[in-house]
């Protein structure tokens, strides 16, 4: 990969200070590319460009059919390019190569729901004005330049839930990845101008959040702000962006409960369902994940023992670079993060907590280098709501046990956070399970499972999880604006003033 990585008005080049950053690989913490270090005339050029093809209405004025096409042809040129962008990412963000597919499928399929979403609609919906000589329709147009600012987690997955229903509704966009993990975007923007997408449509800005992000959410050419991230960047964003009265989507992360009921362990099958998912659930990624169920609240009547074999099953996982056949987890995303986790499980154990498995990092191995970010998959019992580890987010391969005694309690903790982004609920009592998900205050709530998300379906949180919505008719509908139209087909005067 070499430095020239930003992309304006349909060509690629290097920073205009000419700086650069070197990517590194979490598994070795070596450098393995080298991107531009954008800054903010770099934002501001990018946003000209997509402020230019957006008024020129090269792609708001181009027919749904073709914008639907072109978005069919992304999905074909991502499957095609299924391993590239797997390993790409796997590299990038130390996750498991077959994470990387999984994510590349998920892409691939959220580029053809929009493109199927926007095919589907009508021209507008008609409303019943109460009169024949009266034609009213409220219709949908673009908001015009979006500014995406995405996360080093799922680098490509939260890239396309932006530009995919962006572009379906036909506006222009800048993107800025994370500086951490900036690749798998730019492969995709590769992807969009080979698929036929018109110059300056779509924009591509590397650089640092504190100068690339910070001019893009305050820019007076920007129309919409979508950002993916941490609650403190997300209030920074929503700071800059409120002098421009812009619209504002945000998806801010959560501290997700995972409630298990004894019923659901009464059968050898359940129990074991539970625990694997409970596991899936906290470590996977690493548990680098807005939506890990890091927060097991479980019956106190089977606590000792599901905790005894998730912490048996959690210290069996096999950690390794994401490339290496049979690793189950990868490393984490940096330096930072590693030590980011480090720091707060020790917090809980000053605070009580005790531990289960994990707790340190592990040794090295054929699969795992000395200098790699690699931290164990680690179980804190008898945890509860005074502890920071419970409270905030720490986006690492910790999962903390509390328990519950009666249904009410168990609502009473899984409500208990400043966020609300998703959670699970594990009965074999079907009244129980719709009782308690309907109480959740959280944006998506599973049922006996975890994890799993459609296109289809809205994503976002309640709370400090953010606001707007992604994916989902919803999701398409944050990249529009609502405009009523009211023909009056038999005009008169009025006479309301008598000269």
């Amino acid at each position: 990969m070499t430095r020239t990585t930003i992309h304006t008005d349909g060509a690629w080049r290097d920073a205009l200070n000419g700086e650069t950053r070197d990517v590194l690989d979490p598994a070795d913490g070596r450098p393995f590319a080298v991107v531009a270090e954008g800054g903010a005339a770099d934002a501001d050029a990018a946003v000209a460009a997509a402020r230019a093809a957006f008024d020129s209405g090269v792609w708001p004025g181009t027919p749904v059919a073709e914008r639907a096409a072109l978005l069919r042809r992304v999905a074909e040129l991502l499957v095609r390019d299924r391993e590239e962008l797997a390993l790409l990412e796997s590299r990038d963000a130390g996750k498991t190569l077959e994470e990387g597919r999984v994510d590349v499928d998920c892409v691939a399929d959220a580029f053809r729901y929009f493109a199927d979403l926007v095919l589907a609609e009508g021209p507008g919906r008609v409303v019943d004005a109460g009169s024949d000589t009266v034609h009213s329709v409220v219709v949908h147009e673009p908001v015009g330049v979006c500014a995406m600012i995405t996360p080093w987690n799922y680098p490509l997955l939260q890239a396309s839930w932006k530009i995919a229903p962006a572009v379906a509704a036909g506006n222009t966009f800048v993107v800025k990845p994370s500086e951490i993990t900036p690749l798998s975007t730019v492969a995709l923007i590769a992807l969009l101008a080979e698929a036929g997408l018109p110059n300056g449509v779509a924009n591509l800005v590397t650089g640092p959040g504190h100068t690339v992000g910070a001019r893009l959410a305050e820019h007076p050419d920007v129309d919409l702000v979508s950002f993916t991230g941490g609650l403190t960047s997300g209030v920074k964003v929503a700071q800059a962006a409120a002098p421009g009265v812009k619209k504002v989507a945000l998806e801010l992360g959560g501290k997700n409960p995972n409630v298990v009921f004894a019923d659901a362990c009464e059968t050898e099958e359940g129990f074991d369902t539970a625990v694997d998912q409970a596991l899936n659930a906290a470590f996977m990624h690493s548990g680098q994940v807005c939506s890990a169920g890091s927060r097991l609240i479980v019956e106190e009547s089977v606590r000792e023992r599901f905790v005894a074999e998730l912490s048996r099953r959690a210290a069996r996982i096999k950690l390794g670079r994401g490339t290496e056949k049979d690793v189950e987890c990868g490393p984490l995303v940096s330096r930072a993060q590693l030590e980011r986790t480090e720091e707060y499980v020790a917090s809980a154990l000053a605070e009580g907590a005790v531990l289960r498995s994990g707790g340190r990092r592990p040794e090295p191995s054929a699969t795992r280098s000395a200098d790699g970010y690699f931290y164990e998959p680690t179980v804190l019992d008898r945890c509860n709501r005074r502890m920071r580890v419970i409270r905030e987010e720490i986006f690492g391969p910790v999962l903390t046990v509390e328990t519950f005694r009666t249904e009410d309690e168990a609502v009473a903790l899984a409500n208990d956070t400043e966020y609300g982004l998703a959670g699970a609920v594990w009965t074999a009592d079907a009244a129980r399970a719709r009782r308690v998900a309907g109480r959740l205050r959280h944006g998506t709530v599973w049922i006996n499972d975890f994890h799993p998300y459609l296109p289809q379906a809205e994503w976002g949180g309640f709370g400090k999880s953010g606001v707007g919505r992604e994916l989902g008719p919803s999701g398409l509908a944050e990249y529009r604006e609502t405009k009523h139209v009211y023909q009056n087909l038999a005009p008169r005067p009025v006479r309301w003033f008598s000269g």
